[in-house]
């Protein structure tokens, strides 16, 4: 009963139903990309699956309409991250925001041609957005790498025995926070790939995965993200944008 009720508590924040609808989406893309390739005898079954994949991308698509004042006021917050004490992850964070912003009205605009509300080339609109969405998983992924490394020389460092009951539990919390950043490195890898593969062809491996690994991609990238928020007690957070 407890676990009914804490699904209902996270089903009713945005977050909460954003990131099920994102694994929902993902895991039919998975199942229902490896039956149509895979069994041709439950080739409908497939097909059935990935259509609801595709509403749910839709549905995520529409609710991102009113991410933007929520990702201004956030970018407004952090400014030009003057409470970061490392130069290089406070301009990566500020890069990292700046593309965010950027993105949502990008995507505003794709999303208004596809529909025919505006008459602009739609898909000139998608490759920017997803071009900007692909910067802003790179930066996250050079951030975590560099707060990785710098964690690993602090906790490896001969003037930092750790002997102290404090200094065991600053031990403890370093060790925590990389293992945040271990988690945020691989989901970032994760979305990174889909987003290189929906760029135009020509570009990396653009277009050359199949529907499964995208599903697959997709779906341990949206099970890190609701594992790293539930460690974090479900506090209120802006996700990356993403255009699956």
């Amino acid at each position: 009963m407890a676990s009914f009720s804490g699904l209902a508590s996270a089903l009713e924040s945005y977050r909460g139903r954003d990131r099920l609808i994102r694994v929902l989406g993902y895991c039919c893309q998975l199942v229902g990309g490896v039956l149509v390739e895979q069994c041709p005898t439950r080739s409908e079954v497939g097909t059935r699956l990935l259509v609801v994949s595709t509403q749910l991308s839709h549905c995520r698509t529409i609710l991102r309409l009113f991410d933007d004042l929520a990702m201004f006021v956030y970018t407004k917050q952090y400014g030009l991250g003057a409470q970061e004490e490392d130069a290089f992850v406070r301009w990566v964070s500020v890069l990292g925001n700046l593309a965010d912003q950027l993105y949502y009205p990008c995507e505003h605009v794709a999303w208004a041609a596809e529909t025919r509300v505006l008459h602009v080339d739609s898909s000139q609109w998608w490759t920017l957005s997803t071009a900007l969405w692909a910067l802003s998983l790179l930066l996250g992924v050079a951030r975590s790498l560099w707060v990785l490394l710098k964690l690993r020389q602090r906790l490896r460092s001969p003037t930092a025995p750790f002997t102290s009951p404090l200094a065991r539990g600053k031990r403890r919390a370093m060790e925590a926070q990389m293992q945040s950043e271990m988690l945020s490195l691989l989901s970032n890898l994760a979305d990174l790939a889909n987003a290189v593969h929906w760029l135009p062809r020509g570009v990396l491996w653009a277009g050359r995965f199949p529907l499964w690994l995208v599903g697959l991609l997709g779906t341990i990238s949206s099970l890190l993200s609701i594992y790293q928020a539930v460690r974090a007690g479900g506090q209120a957070e802006l996700p990356p944008p993403d255009t699956a």
